[in-house]
């Protein structure tokens, strides 16, 4: 990148600061501890060069812009799950999805642990006041697939409360689509090896170790249970109306790419026109005088 010159237009620079943006995720993706850099000499590079990465991301991202504009002119409701191994990658996905889009109308849904109370309701009920409305988009990380994978593995449902749920949610998510929900679930998907790395890399990074919970260290333990819930719950949940789609996780990279370009697959979209703006002259009241404020009220300029 080129330092400011009076020759540069100011859209030049607006467009700079949105990739450095950008660049801002990708350095904290790429933060290495000194303990891993031995481990991470033996990891398999990834295929796709920065370059062609940011370029086709900002492109990808855009277009999005372009889908939730559709998605509020013609009042549809979507809703996209976000279900995976732990570490996956679902947290930089969901990041990069929402990064240009209007969060009015596009949030994401990251429930707690069910509270008491709410483990006394039924399964879903938790789940249907964050359900979208005419013309939003809600995504979910992580939803009401608990119950098939964590939930599951970990006992903390019965066999008898799975059943029920692998009986009750086919038919749960024919309902939201016979509604009008546009249903997209994806699964991300990493190896073994993959996962270990960068559960290593939240353990030496104190700024990654928020990430790491109780639940994540035992999804090491108990891998290969998981490996069969998963597959378990594929066979049983995917459906017509509202299939898997599995996102190969290991390049995190390709893996948003891959993502976010099936997601603009989903809906046939069409760009909506749009009125041109015209800034409106500020009005001046010669009258006015703007009073000196306190100098303890700004933040200090240490930069």
């Amino acid at each position: 990148m080129t330092e400011p010159t009076e020759t540069r237009s100011w859209l030049e620079i607006e467009l700079e600061d949105d990739l450095d943006e950008e660049l801002e995720q990708a350095v904290d993706d790429a933060r290495i501890p000194p303990e891993l850099r031995k481990l991470l000499a033996t990891r398999k590079k990834g295929t796709i060069d920065r370059q062609t990465y940011f370029t086709e991301l900002l492109r990808l991202q855009s277009e999005l812009v372009k889908l939730q504009d559709w998605v509020r002119h013609k009042g549809l409701k979507m809703v996209i799950l976000f279900e995976g191994r732990d570490s996956a990658g679902k947290g930089g996905a969901i990041k990069r999805i929402i990064q240009r889009v209007n969060p009015r109308t596009c949030r994401v849904v990251a429930l707690p642990a069910p509270s008491d109370r709410e483990k006394t309701q039924w399964y879903f009920q938790r789940y249907v006041p964050h359900l979208p409305a005419a013309g939003e988009i809600v995504l979910f990380d992580r939803s009401w697939y608990n119950r098939a994978g964590v939930e599951r593995v970990m006992g903390f449902a019965s066999p008898g409360e799975v059943e029920d749920f692998f009986r009750d949610v086919p038919e749960f998510e024919r309902m939201l689509v016979r509604s009008g929900i546009i249903l997209v679930k994806y699964w991300f998907s990493i190896t073994d090896e993959e996962q270990q790395l960068r559960f290593l890399m939240r353990i030496h990074d104190p700024i990654k170790q928020w990430k790491l919970s109780p639940m994540d260290l035992q999804s090491r333990v108990r891998w290969e249970q998981y490996t069969k819930a998963k597959e378990d719950m594929f066979a049983r949940t995917s459906i017509p109306e509202a299939p898997w789609h599995i996102v190969e996780g290991n390049d995190k990279k390709r893996a948003r790419l891959n993502l976010i370009a099936h997601l603009l697959s989903v809906i046939p979209y069409e760009e909506i026109p749009h009125e041109d703006i015209a800034l409106p002259e500020r009005v001046f009241d010669p009258n006015y005088e703007r009073r000196t404020l306190p100098a303890e009220l700004y933040v200090p300029q240490k930069y």
